[in-house]
């Protein structure tokens, strides 16, 4: 009868309404509380996980007891700069203490090394992809066991630029591979896998507009490429080995830098597609130490190249601040 169409279609529109209104409250959930993913189901499995180039494991530490409370993870490849970075937002969010000690967590090996203050943890990751790979394996495990929700992990490095004055400190708005695409090859089983190295969005715009209140050095936006070598890998004529010629090198920047890339170094693309993996958000800020369309070699002093090196610590540190809504 036609009361019964009336009745059926009111049904299935009152059942659309309410999936939508479902679908609002998940989503909500899912923002004010992000999870960790890990995609292991051997891990169930497993009486301990030893997070070995960590020095850490889930019964012999109390990983959500010490780093349950972890929101801002940023990593770098040297240790001695996590430790800088470390001691100056201890300063940042007034959680110095002049007679403080920043003892490394990882002290127990020398691969890596990682200190924590209040809701941040600085990490070192080494140098190129295998190196930070590692890392992060190990890092994302242990926030996953520390229960830990809406994290924020931020690269904090150094690089080279394509096109900007050195000292210019680079947002990346997406990792992109020696062919100028957005993905990252990794090898499982003999087989290659592509995942992707889409970055969060807005995480990159709100650095952005940080940097652009802070007026001692210049902050921009572009593509970073991430390439498996310093030397040959990124047009240097500077190697032991070199089979182009400083026009090949030239123009291979030019492409690089007509698709939108500003940077190149060594880490992000597998850090972008590891924490898009995990459900991380994730950003990369990086200084550019020189111009490379202008040279290969660092011949800036010391000084200078540790004013530049400090630059992504002072940018992502703002960030922390603002977000916390702390003070010294």
């Amino acid at each position: 009868s036609c009361d019964a169409c009336i009745n059926s279609i009111l049904f299935m529109l009152l059942i659309s309404v309410l999936l939508l209104e479902w679908q609002k409250y998940t989503n909500f959930l899912f923002r004010s509380c992000r999870s960790i993913y890990v995609n292991n189901p051997h891990l169930e499995s497993m009486k301990e996980d030893i997070l070995y180039h960590f020095n850490l494991g889930t019964t012999s530490h109390d990983l959500q007891a010490q780093f349950g409370d972890v929101k801002f993870v940023c990593v770098g490849g040297s240790p001695w700069r996590m430790k800088s970075f470390i001691e100056y937002i201890a300063g940042e969010l007034g959680l110095a203490d002049p007679k403080a000690e920043y003892p490394n967590i990882c002290e127990g090996t020398d691969r890596y090394a990682m200190y924590k203050v209040g809701p941040v943890l600085s990490v070192s990751h080494g140098m190129g992809i295998p190196s930070i790979s590692i890392m992060l394996h190990e890092l994302i495990k242990l926030l996953y066991h520390a229960r830990c929700t809406d994290v924020t992990v931020v690269r904090i490095g150094t690089s080279g630029g394509i096109g900007l004055q050195p000292g210019t400190v680079v947002v990346t708005k997406q990792s992109v591979d020696s062919a100028f695409l957005p993905r990252f090859e990794q090898v499982v089983l003999g087989k290659p896998v592509v995942r992707s190295t889409e970055l969060d969005e807005e995480l990159a715009e709100e650095l952005l507009q940080c940097g652009k209140e802070l007026p001692e050095f210049q902050t921009v936006i572009g593509n970073t490429m991430c390439t498996l070598d310093f030397y040959e890998g990124q047009a240097r004529l500077d190697g032991a080995f070199c089979s182009y010629t400083e026009e090949d090198k030239q123009n291979y920047l030019a492409e690089a830098y007509a698709a939108g890339v500003r940077n190149i170094e060594m880490e992000s693309s597998v850090f972008a597609a590891m924490c898009k993996l995990s459900n991380l958000r994730a950003a990369v800020v990086c200084v550019t130490l020189l111009d490379r369309q202008k040279g290969d070699q660092l011949t800036s002093s010391h000084d200078v190249m540790h004013s530049y090196q400090q630059r992504p610590q002072l940018l992502v540190g703002h960030y922390i601040k603002k977000k916390l809504n702390w003070g010294k």
